[in-house]
């Protein structure tokens, strides 16, 4: 039988003003009748730019598709012209996309939306295509359609707009649907409930589906095949066990042995290096420059695509009959050895917070309750982790104990001292943060060293210039830089690169508490690596505190002493990382870690997880009692009371009637 969709040697280019980038180079792919196709590998490696050729969404006036085909159901789709091709596109092929809420109209109600779709492709009759979409709406899970249909997209959660979006796709009963990073915006238990909807939207309908994703452990719970990219190559492909569990690229080594997992100990393995320019790209095996076992060829000329098995493919010189043998699960590592244990006593309390709340007033007169009575200790020398859904309040609490905002209520104490509004510039220097987002919190017009020196300037930390320059310097160095970058601008830097930026301005002041929001959310899995083992380290020499906010609970686990679980502006439990993950005690923790992805295709398609109903509720009006009972599989009527935190084992705390 004829594949669905085949890829045959596809080229693509980008015309920019710095000459041509060969972002796509010559990738071939097939994709079955009802299979799920995974596409995965670190940002600008050419995933998502192959998605857009194929249903013709290439920006004309810089992108060009040098060579290639792109057969559907027999169909070349790049010799259609506009017309024919806007016939297929969104009818027999339609696209999810990363972020719900540019791919809806904010001005159009959602319903309006899905029924316009559906009267253009289906030639169905506006009370038809109504009825259409109240049952579609039913189909991805979203409670109330009758009523909802008529609301717009802000009255929805991330989650229920992506839902949304998911509807709208199917409206025209698609054959193929290409998911575009569907989940990488949605908290883990959202995401949970995204990709048990798409089996089973793909059990009803047969539809055959390209899930584009840099999450390892999502391809392992979603994907029947995958195909590994880089540089604008596929590397590796075939079936989703034999990718995962006889990996042979060493590209794909370097994926799966960065991503932690709940039981990782040590240094976390980093693929040293990043990826090519492409637009001069490599002679031989683009990877060589990273790869610690490249042979003398790879330098010199691209490798073959070799057989590993029927439905196994890889691009590498590994492969052939007289390189080196290597299996990739033995090798020692001197980045993966133990650490040693820090010898910091934790018994110290650096900073304490008790009845903490942050309210911020609407222009409605309502009252927004993002913290809403959080009490914590953070040790000397440990890392605290702070996890929960988006909205929960995590990072509203670390802004208002870095004196960002101005508590409401409650007392912060930094080593028994009040933290008040007069005396916030005495700590300023001690507490700094890492922020989430490495392109939004460096100042584009100034140089790396003015923005590492900032901190210097306003403390006084330098007696003159020479002094000033040698500091940003060692700092560059410490966080893995150049010098000479100095006196580059952040555009000149990748994601990770600003990140370590952002790592070094925080350390100029010579703090004792770090708090890092999101700091990873934004990296590829191979740079989070590289990033956590740098804070790792840091932490280490400099006898850093940290509280470290993050939404990815195996990097929680692995970087954390304690872990806090916030639900909905409150705490609902506190623990040691492994005592967290071994008895969870709340419905909400257990429910957290039952969706975190695992990177391995047979515990991944096999376990029980507890998937949550709804969306967090909001918190201008959470509900009485327990906030989080209307979720709850044990909510009972005295969840109407609010529960006591309290210590039910040592070091455990927890807010549940049931515990």
């Amino acid at each position: 039988m004829a594949p669905l969709l085949s890829i045959k040697n596809l080229h693509v280019t980008f015309n920019t003003y710095a000459g041509k980038v060969y972002a796509v180079r010559g990738i071939d792919l097939t994709v079955e009748k009802g299979e799920t196709l995974a596409i995965v590998g670190e940002s600008g490696s050419g995933k998502s730019v192959s998605s857009k050729a194929i249903i013709g969404l290439l920006p004309k006036q810089s992108a060009s598709i040098e060579q290639g085909e792109v057969l559907f159901e027999g169909r070349d789709l790049l010799s259609l012209n506009k017309s024919e091709m806007q016939k297929i596109r969104g009818s027999e092929i339609a696209v999810i996309f990363q972020d719900p809420m540019t791919a809806l109209n904010p001005t159009m109600k959602v319903g309006k939306q899905v029924v316009e779709g559906a009267m253009k492709h289906q030639k169905l009759s506006k009370k038809e295509a109504h009825h259409l979409a109240i049952e579609l709406f039913e189909m991805v899970g979203i409670p109330n359609p009758e009523v909802r249909i008529n609301q717009y997209p802000h009255e929805f959660s991330g989650g229920m707009r992506q839902r949304v979006v998911i509807a709208m796709a199917l409206a025209s009963k698609p054959k193929l649907l290409i998911a575009d990073e569907p989940t990488t915006a949605l908290d883990v238990t959202i995401q949970a409930q995204i990709l048990d909807l798409l089996r089973d939207i793909q059990k009803k309908t047969g539809t055959s589906i390209i899930f584009i994703t840099h999450d390892l452990g999502v391809v392992a719970n979603i994907a029947d095949s995958v195909a590994v990219m880089y540089a604008g190559q596929i590397v590796e492909k075939g079936k989703v066990e034999e990718v995962f569990h006889n990996p042979v690229h060493p590209y794909n080594w370097g994926l799966l042995r960065s991503m932690p997992n709940m039981e990782t100990k040590g240094k976390l393995y980093s693929i040293p290096g990043s990826p090519p320019d492409l637009m001069n790209p490599p002679t031989g095996d683009a990877f060589a420059p990273r790869n610690e076992f490249a042979l003398s060829i790879d330098y010199e000329k691209a490798p073959p695509t070799y057989a590993v098995s029927e439905t196994h493919t890889a691009a590498t010189w590994l492969l052939h009959p007289k390189a080196p043998n290597i299996n990739y699960t033995k090798q020692s590592n001197d980045d993966l050895d133990e650490e040693e244990i820090s010898a910091v006593n934790m018994n110290d309390t650096l900073l304490k917070v008790s009845n903490l709340k942050k309210h911020f007033n609407l222009p409605s007169k309502q009252v927004l309750k993002a913290v809403d009575g959080v009490s914590l200790e953070i040790r000397k020398g440990e890392t605290l982790g702070l996890v929960g859904e988006s909205g929960c309040g995590k990072s509203t609490t670390g802004r208002t104990l870095l004196g960002l905002y101005e508590p409401t209520e409650g007392e912060i104490l930094y080593n028994n001292t009040p933290i008040k509004e007069g005396n916030k510039k005495d700590f300023s220097q001690k507490i700094q943060m890492i922020f989430q987002d490495p392109y939004a919190s460096l100042d584009p017009r100034k140089k790396v060293e003015d923005i590492i020196a900032e901190g210097l300037d306003i403390h006084g930390l330098a007696e003159n210039k020479q002094e000033r320059q040698e500091k940003v310097q060692r700092l560059l160095k410490v966080v893995g830089l150049q010098p000479d970058h100095a006196q580059r601008f952040p555009h000149e830097f990748s994601g990770g690169q600003r990140q370590r930026i952002g790592i070094a301005r925080a350390l100029a002041v010579e703090p004792e508490l770090i708090i890092a929001d999101e700091p990873i959310s934004a990296l590829d899995v191979s740079i989070q690596a590289q990033v956590v083992n740098l804070l790792k380290e840091l932490q280490k020499d400099r006898d850093l505190t940290y509280l470290f906010i993050a939404h990815d609970l195996s990097m929680v686990k692995y970087i954390s002493d304690r872990i806090g679980v916030m639900y909905l502006g409150a705490m609902v439990e506190l623990a040691e990382a492994d005592e967290l993950y071994k008895k969870p005690l709340h419905p909400y923790t257990q429910a957290l870690l039952s969706a975190v992805p695992v990177p391995d295709p047979k515990i991944e398609k096999t376990r029980e997880r507890i998937i949550l109903e709804g969306g967090l509720p909001s918190p201008v009006n959470p509900p009485q009692g327990c906030r989080f009972r209307t979720r709850c599989p044990l909510a009972t009527e005295k969840c109407a009371e609010i529960p006591q935190w309290r210590e039910v084992e040592k070091s455990h705390w927890v807010a549940c009637h049931y515990v």
